[in-house]
């Protein structure tokens, strides 16, 4: 079975709607997802923009996520032991969509990692860079969903 991120709310390349950008309220899309491989004990998902001026750009890093999951709702809140990382908005939350102006065309990537761990070997406040670092480590599937977002001059 292939491991498959998706959401109701657009399609993969498709642009990501102004509601959960900067321009609109700001929070999380739904997202589900399918084919975890065996042997996953926990998930993470990182939210990144790579055509940010300075290099990429963290906009989410969620961990910790139980196996046994398969979608997260709009607007989602952590709940006990789900964990969230520093974002380079310097937050600990979903921060969406919000290139700079007359920058052109975005591409925001939700991945999704399955993991052999359970929790990840991390602590303090992590950066989302460290999240996804350290899930790296223990990755046993990947799932990815890019979409697009601009913003006008």
């Amino acid at each position: 079975m292939t491991f498959v991120l998706m959401s109701a709310s657009f399609a993969a390349g498709g642009a990501v709607p102004r509601q959960y950008t900067c321009d609109g309220k700001n929070v999380s899309p739904p997202l589900a997802w399918s084919g975890a491989p065996a042997g996953t004990r926990s998930l993470a998902l990182i939210c990144d923009d790579p055509d940010a001026p300075g290099g990429v750009w963290y906009h989410w890093a969620i961990y910790d996520i139980p196996s046994e999951t398969s979608a997260l709702p709009e607007a989602f809140k952590p709940g006990p032991g789900v964990q969230q990382g520093l974002n380079d908005f310097r937050r600990k939350r979903y921060d969406g969509p919000c290139p700079p102006r007359a920058h052109g065309q975005h591409h925001y990537r939700f991945k999704l990692y399955a993991l052999s761990t359970a929790p990840l070997p991390l602590k303090g406040d992590p950066h989302c860079r460290e999240v996804e670092r350290a899930a790296l480590q223990h990755v046993l599937g990947r799932a990815e969903l890019t979409a697009v977002y601009a913003r006008g001059g």
